[in-house]
């Protein structure tokens, strides 16, 4: 999970010009509206990009981007993938550098307080005894960068992955990791499944003939919407995740 925490203060850091005097209200309405759009993030550097835009939405004389007046958060959840690269370009932002920050953010917070930093954190009820008693083979494949995955599952969820079963960012698509998953030789007839919470990462997979072996489910706790979970109904090789349900599709 991307703590909000986090991102205020990567995006203070980044742009201290206009983030080091915003009133708490505001602060605040960020971190409220952040919850709403998460949903359109792929990769966690997005985050600090949707701060931003959040600011220029609400505070009109800070804008410079173009695509800022008239947006409301519902346009960002529509239209996010063409704003996105109109804006990176119009800020001038480069991806790795935002990565790097973003990290490096989370690396200090974990060096200086690791106990808050966890407690920052949390799972979704049940996932971390459905993980630790799982009788299946797992492996985690996230966008979130591995260190900090590995963090999460050591210190919070009381779960001991290796890490050659953690392909976490910078191991390239998901797509492209379940073709790596299905391709080891213990995996040879199993029954594969892949639990995601993002429907265009699924409508990804479906697209390619080469995974058509994986059973998928979008889960109906993460970060997606009611209009995703109904388009994801429309699709038979999307099965619908409670999760209630998750632990049993781990044993």
């Amino acid at each position: 999970m991307i703590t909000t925490n986090s991102l205020i203060q990567a995006a203070k850091q980044k742009w201290p010009q206009l983030f080091t005097t915003l009133d708490s209200s505001i602060e605040d309405w960020i971190v409220d509206q952040m919850h709403t759009v998460r949903p359109v993030v792929e990769t966690g550097y997005e985050n600090l990009l949707l701060v931003r835009l959040l600011l220029e939405i609400k505070i009109p004389s800070l804008q410079t981007s173009s695509v800022a007046k008239g947006l409301t958060v519902a346009g960002i959840l529509e239209n996010w993938v063409d704003i996105k690269p109109v804006i990176m370009k119009e800020w001038s932002e480069n991806k790795e550098e935002l990565v790097d920050l973003f990290g490096k953010v989370r690396d200090d917070w974990m060096e200086k307080d690791l106990t808050t930093w966890i407690g920052a954190n949390r799972f979704y009820p049940g996932v971390p005894d459905a993980l630790r008693f799982a009788s299946s083979q797992l492996y985690i494949v996230t966008t979130k960068q591995g260190r900090f995955a590995d963090a999460l599952l050591r210190e919070l969820a009381g779960v001991t992955i290796p890490s050659e079963r953690i392909y976490a960012l910078g191991s390239g698509p998901k797509v492209e990791t379940l073709k790596k998953l299905q391709k080891r030789p213990e995996n040879q007839g199993l029954t594969l499944h892949f639990v995601e919470d993002r429907l265009a990462t699924l409508k990804n997979v479906i697209k390619d003939p080469e995974l058509n072996g994986w059973n998928l489910y979008l889960v109906d706790w993460g970060f997606n919407t009611k209009k995703e979970r109904e388009e994801a109904a429309t699709y038979s090789r999307i099965h619908l995740l409670q999760l209630s349900d998750f632990t049993k599709k781990l044993k």
